[in-house]
């Protein structure tokens, strides 16, 4: 880190004209010249749907340019449930045009030269549990074509009322790691909040994580849906190490947590105006990431669930997190 700041303090001082031309073309020269933690950055592209929606290209061009490495795709895709797409349709697309799939009229292997195009990988996908249960070999297959690792559910909306539903659920989870290894890939969980209830003495997110076999099921930690449901993620980052192999990083305005249980739509939304850039809020992200970097995190994603500001928040992320790997 000494050696970094020393040459951006000689750029800085012998070229400041070239901080006219943007941030991201002094942070590309540093990454350039400069030993670093072995950390790609990439982007949970929810946090720019509407980029993504009307030029999939065009995002993935800028997301590259400005330094990440990896994408995170939000789903459904072509080999999704139809289920899965109408609600996608219903949920997103007043919200912010959503069409039938994430890859916005590309086809998957047209998807795959853009990613190559712009020396970009997507280890994972986010997908979801009516496509795992019907679909699985398909979405799976298109995975592989991707070159994606992770095949992640972002939420459960339903049998998660009971610990005997979580129970049912980390049974399910299991055969889903266990059928997504032959294709040579792992199924994970994100967290979202609502697995933060006690239920009959016991915390849902900790059954998930004890009665799942490591072998088949991993899981993404999203820090500020953990936050605001009250529990910390360095403890579970240190209570579990090797069971959390990607982060969701995003930070708040203030220390804040849902209005109820965070088991619906609703009270996720009311607090996207509290979200901010990584690096920007309360939360201890530096913290976080030096903590995961111990633990076995290997992919690690802003995502700042549809940005108020597209290009602002891309830009702002990548200089505040470049800082801190």
């Amino acid at each position: 880190m000494k050696r970094r700041e020393a040459l951006k303090s000689t750029i800085l001082g012998t070229s400041a004209a070239v901080l006219s031309t943007g941030f991201k073309n002094i942070e590309q020269l540093l990454m350039s010249n400069v030993d670093k933690n072995d950390i790609n950055l990439g982007v949970q592209l929810f946090t720019v749907p509407q980029m993504t929606v009307k030029d999939l290209r065009g995002t993935l061009q800028t997301v590259s340019e400005i330094g990440y490495k990896e994408v995170e795709f939000f789903g459904p895709f072509p080999a999704s449930s139809e289920a899965a797409k109408k609600q996608y349709r219903e949920m997103f697309g007043p919200m912010f045009g959503a069409k039938d799939h994430a890859f916005f009229g590309f086809s998957p292997d047209e998807t795959v030269g853009m990613l190559k195009e712009y020396n970009l990988s997507a280890p994972s996908l986010h997908v979801d549990i009516s496509t795992l249960r019907n679909n699985l070999g398909q979405i799976a297959e298109m995975g592989n074509k991707l070159g994606t690792k992770y095949l992640i559910i972002a939420a459960i909306m339903q049998g998660r009322d009971t610990l005997d539903g979580y129970k049912r659920l980390a049974e399910e989870f299991n055969g889903f790691g266990e059928g997504l290894s032959k294709y040579g890939m792992k199924f994970a969980y994100h967290n979202h909040g609502y697995e933060h209830v006690v239920m009959d003495g016991q915390v849902p997110m900790d059954y998930l994580i004890q009665n799942t076999n490591p072998d088949y099921v991993q899981f993404e930690l999203d820090v500020f849906w953990m936050s605001a449901a009250g529990a910390n993620p360095l403890e579970y980052l240190d209570k579990y190490p090797n069971r959390y192999k990607l982060l969701h990083l995003k930070d708040s305005k203030e220390k804040i947590q849902f209005s109820g249980t965070g088991s619906n739509p609703q009270e996720w939304r009311e607090l996207f105006g509290y979200m901010t850039d990584p690096g920007d809020g309360v939360f201890e992200i530096s913290k976080i990431i030096e903590k995961a970097s111990k633990i076995g995190v290997d992919h690690y994603y802003l995502e700042r669930d549809m940005a108020p500001d597209p290009m602002a928040t891309l830009n702002n992320s990548f200089k505040n997190l470049s800082g801190m790997i």
